[in-house]
C-alpha cells in the first residue's frame, strides 16, 4: 500500500495535513471530555441530596423502630418517623433522578461537541486521502516496464486539462498514436505525478 507520494514536497504536505488532522481530532476529543466533566459537576447537588436524604431516612427509621418498642403508645409515636423516612426516601430518589439526568446530558453534550467537528473534517478529508492511496497503490504496480508508459500516457490524454497537454506537444493525441517516445514519456509523467509517483522512477524508453 502506498500512503504517501514520492515527490518530497507533496509527501511533506501530506504528512503535515495528516498530523494536523490527528491534532484536530485529539483537540476536540479533549474539549468533549472537558465539557463532559464540567457538566458532570452539576450532578454534585443531586448526589449530596441523595446521600443526605438516604442517611436521614435511615436515622428516622432507626428512631421509629426504637419508639415502636415502647408499650401501649409505641406504634402511634413511631408512625410519624416512618412517614418522615418515606419522605426522605422520596427526596433521595429525586436526587438520584437528577444525577441520572445530568449524566445523560453530560454524555450527549460531550459526544456532540467532540464528534460534530471531527466528522465534518473527516467527511471532507478522508475520501480524497483514500482515493490517493488507492490510485497511488494501483499506479505503483504499473511502472515496471516500458509498455506501461503507454497506459499512463493514454490516461493523461483523458484526464489532463487541454492547456497542460498543449505544453507537451502541438498534437499530443497524434504523437501518442505514432508512439513518439518523448511525448509518451512526458504524458505518462503528468499522470504519474497526479497519482503521487515520482517521474524519475519511470523505466527507460
Amino acid at each position: 500500500m502506498k500512503v504517501y507520494a514520492d515527490a518530497p514536497g507533496r509527501r511533506t504536505r501530506q504528512l503535515l495535513v495528516d498530523l494536523l488532522l490527528i491534532a484536530w481530532l485529539v483537540m476536540w476529543a479533549w474539549i468533549g471530555l472537558v465539557v463532559h466533566d464540567g457538566t458532570m459537576a452539576l450532578a454534585a447537588p443531586g448526589r449530596q441530596t441523595d446521600a443526605s436524604a438516604s442517611a436521614m431516612a435511615g436515622q428516622l427509621r432507626d428512631a421509629g423502630g426504637r419508639l415502636d418498642d415502647v408499650p401501649l403508645v409505641g406504634e402511634e409515636v413511631a408512625t410519624p418517623f416512618d412517614r418522615a423516612a418515606d419522605a426522605s426516601d422520596g427526596l433521595a430518589a429525586a436526587g438520584r433522578s437528577s444525577v441520572a439526568a445530568v449524566e445523560k446530558l453530560a454524555l450527549v453534550l460531550g459526544f456532540a461537541i467532540a464528534l460534530i467537528p471531527m466528522l465534518v473534517v473527516l467527511a471532507f478529508y478522508v475520501p480524497g486521502r483514500l482515493r490517493f492511496v488507492r490510485e497511488a497503490t494501483a499506479g505503483a504496480r504499473f511502472i515496471d516496464s516500458v509498455d506501461d508508459l503507454d497506459l499512463f500516457a493514454l490516461r493523461a490524454l483523458s484526464n489532463q486539462p487541454m492547456r497542460v497537454l498543449a505544453k507537451v506537444s502541438d498534437d499530443p493525441a497524434g504523437d501518442w498514436r505514432r508512439r513518439d517516445p518523448d511525448v509518451v514519456r512526458r504524458l505518462a509523467e503528468l499522470e504519474l505525478a497526479d497519482v503521487g509517483l515520482r517521474p524519475r522512477r519511470l523505466p527507460a524508453a
